[in-house]
């Protein structure tokens, strides 16, 4: 049995502690605020502030773990690399935790050093030298934060008149203490996909089947697998994706983002961790979920192949209020439906689009997608969710 550190505690974290559990292992969950969801399934939780290094020395010290798995983006990651050279295993590596939490990092390592095809982009760390940046990008274009999760702080700006607004709400949306933001160019792509890249300690490098999805306001919103796509260009993204994991380093699994278009691929971002769009591998689309393999890679245990079992999709259940004590109705009509599922979080709190659940369903995998996806959009939007406001 490993002791494992499992810093950030939200859906995401929940499930991979479900995972590690199931195989027999010691998981203390930590996260800025008490009964996070992983906690509620976790051997131990803590509640510290993970951009303060001193907080992370002391929980280091206290708990010894084996292993450390960020979850979220506002860690003061550069400790990491003295917990790694401490032999405590950082996942997937110290220099992945580092360079993915920054959007700046990650984008000039694979632009600049690993040449891979990306949008234009630049940055800004001022509203008048944003204005000078959006000029020369051009409109429309894309702002996002350096540091956030889940689109939080992501805006389409389609005039001169925007850029201020998407100034604000980027850094409202920052995670951390960092005031820049990152300018990109505007691609008119076909669809966008998560492929979710599984690195091993003893093993090749394995992919999942493409993952699509659709986003407002920078968040997924649905998401469903296999997307389909001409076989070349899903080739060109594993190429990419194996890039640069390899350059990174460590075991685990990976949400490796791409712009498809009619003939090109652009890398778009990457997690290293599992990916929420990949919460669709929970209605059992493959023979592992994203979080059994994510466990699975990170405690060094094979994974001789994944397998493509049948269609899934996914829709999330938003709170539409700021609130606490969260209840839900309607559940009883999603379970009357065929084919299925839902996860409630377990968030003690809700505010206006704040991601509580997500309805999964199923289906062969010659289904019509589109109709999946439609049933779980629509089992989705009849969850009504009542707080105490």
């Amino acid at each position: 049995m490993k002791k494992i550190l499992l810093l950030g505690s939200g859906e995401l974290g929940k499930e991979f502690t479900i995972a590690c559990k199931r195989l027999g292992q010691y998981v203390i969950a930590v996260d800025r605020y008490e009964n996070a969801p992983a906690m509620q399934v976790a051997d131990q939780s803590e509640v510290i502030d993970m951009l303060k290094a001193e907080d992370l020395d002391r929980l280091v010290q206290k708990h010894k773990p084996n292993l450390i798995v960020p979850e979220i983006e506002a860690i003061r990651t550069e400790k990491l690399f003295d917990f790694e050279k401490k032999n405590i295993q950082v996942v997937p590596s110290a220099k992945a935790a580092n360079a993915t939490m920054n959007r700046k990092t990650i984008r000039d390592l694979v632009a600049k050093d690993l040449k891979i095809k990306t949008a234009n982009y630049a940055y800004a760390s001022s509203l008048e030298q944003l204005h000078t940046v959006v000029d020369r990008i051009g409109i429309p274009c894309v702002i996002k934060p350096l540091m956030s999760s889940s689109g939080k702080g992501q805006s389409y700006v389609r005039s001169v008149q925007d850029v201020e607004k998407a100034w604000e709400y980027a850094i409202s949306g920052s995670r951390g203490d960092l005031v820049e933001v990152i300018v990109e160019e505007f691609i008119d792509f076909e669809f966008e996909i998560t492929l979710l890249t599984v690195t091993q300690k003893n093993g090749p490098t394995l992919f999942c089947a493409p993952i699509g999805h659709r986003q407002e306001r920078g968040d997924y919103q649905e998401s469903w697998q296999p997307m389909p796509m001409d076989a070349k260009l899903l080739e060109k993204a594993k190429v990419m994706a194996q890039v640069v994991t390899q350059n990174l380093g460590g075991a685990g699994l990976w949400g490796v983002e791409f712009f498809i278009g009619k003939n090109e691929v652009w890398f778009s971002e990457l997690s290293p961790r599992p990916h929420d769009t990949g919460m669709v591998t929970l209605a059992q689309t493959q023979n592992f979920n994203e979080f059994e393999l994510h466990a699975r890679a990170v405690l060094g245990l094979s994974i001789p192949e994944i397998e493509l079992l049948r269609s899934g999709a996914s829709a999330v259940i938003l709170a539409n209020q700021n609130g606490e004590n969260p209840t839900y109705t309607n559940i009883e009509e999603v379970c009357k439906i065929p084919k299925t599922d839902f996860r409630i979080f377990g968030k003690t709190t809700t505010r206006p689009y704040r991601r509580m659940g997500v309805v999964l369903g199923y289906d062969r995998l010659d289904c019509n997608i589109e109709e999946l996806v439609d049933r779980v959009k629509d089992c989705a939007a009849n969850i009504k969710i009542q707080v105490q406001a």
